[in-house]
């Protein structure tokens, strides 16, 4: 309705006490509705063979390393879950919610732990990692979305890290406004150590941990806390990509394909409230339920109550309310 519309575009306006909400024009994250994939045939897919090949390989080790899982100690395998959890936060509250979308403000020590963490998560290096999430933002289910899931779920999960980027990718990247993540000293010094620190923190430190404190093998160490969750934290991360675009209800936005999906909440600790995130995309927690299955918005809550972080912004409940009245589907449930 436009009462609710009204609404709406008022309540974006306004300053939330948690933090400064940007009008949509100001944001490289909002949907742009001006663009138009270009007539006539699309580019030819080029095809990435080191990629695939890297990438089978991968998966081969990570399956093996399914099969070692009853060889490793308890240690090993809470190590692992350990792992997995750094690593992960290392891409939602950092490389995602901080530097893709500042939907708040982190201290100089958690900006530190945070570019760690995700340099053992190896997906490509934040400023990358930040920009082309923007291009997604931005354009959304096109040609100049990275992993346009109207190309199907296997483009959208891991096919577009196999193939050249859509010439459209590239040129909208280009034009981004990108001086916040340049001037970031913690970003600038990941990209230009990103190999050695990949090396370090993804590899080495995962393997050599649990085989010099607690004596597991190498071969245990290398194939568990290693590559397979490894492989695990890249297809949590890619389910946020492909099936959070396909399945799932739109409570916020029957327009747009993101939708609420429980599976891929709970495995990307969080990122599942796809819809809600693509309509709110400065929302700090990506969901209006808090911590509710959302270990990442528990994570910056209690990283703001040690001080290490700040300005939170979060959309109000009457905007929310009114957003589910003019765009959403019916399926809203309040908790």
């Amino acid at each position: 309705t436009r009462s609710a519309e009204a609404l709406e575009n008022k309540q974006q306006q306004r300053k939330s006490s948690n933090g400064d909400v940007l009008p949509e024009s100001a944001r490289e994250d909002a949907f742009d509705h001006t663009y138009k994939e270009k007539e006539g045939p699309k580019p030819p897919r080029i095809i990435v063979w080191k990629n695939v090949i890297l990438m089978t390989l991968l998966h081969i080790g990570a399956f093996y390393g399914v099969f070692v899982v009853p060889s490793a100690s308890r240690l090993t395998l809470l190590w692992s879950v350990l792992c997995f959890l750094i690593s992960a936060l290392g891409v939602t509250a950092g490389a995602h919610r901080l530097w893709s979308h500042r939907s708040y403000k982190a201290t100089l020590p958690l900006k530190i732990f945070l570019g760690v963490a995700n340099s053992m998560a190896f997906q490509n290096d934040i400023f990358e990692w930040a920009r082309d999430h923007r291009v997604h933002h931005k354009y959304s289910e096109t040609d100049a979305d990275p992993h346009n899931a109207v190309r199907g779920f296997f483009f959208a999960h891991i096919g577009w890290l196999l193939v050249r980027k859509h010439p459209d990718v590239i040129e909208k990247g280009r034009k981004l406004e990108l001086t916040d993540l340049l001037a970031d000293k913690v970003v600038m010094f990941q990209r230009k150590h990103y190999k050695l620190s990949v090396l370090v923190m993804c590899f080495f430190i995962p393997t050599i941990v649990p085989w010099y404190l607690w004596g597991e093998s190498l071969w245990v160490a290398y194939f568990v806390p290693t590559l397979l969750r490894y492989t695990l934290v890249l297809n949590a991360t890619w389910l946020v990509n492909s099936a959070a675009h396909m399945w799932g209800n739109r409570p916020y936005d029957k327009n747009i394909n993101p939708r609420e999906n429980k599976f891929v909440t709970f495995s990307a600790i969080g990122e599942g409230f796809h819809n809600y995130h693509h309509t709110f995309p400065y929302d700090y927690a990506t969901s209006e339920f808090g911590c509710k299955l959302n270990l990442t918005t528990c994570f910056i809550d209690f990283m703001c109550f040690l001080g290490l972080a700040k300005d939170r912004k979060k959309v109000s409940r009457d905007l929310v309310l009114a957003r589910i009245q003019r765009t959403g589907d019916g399926s809203h449930r309040s908790g």
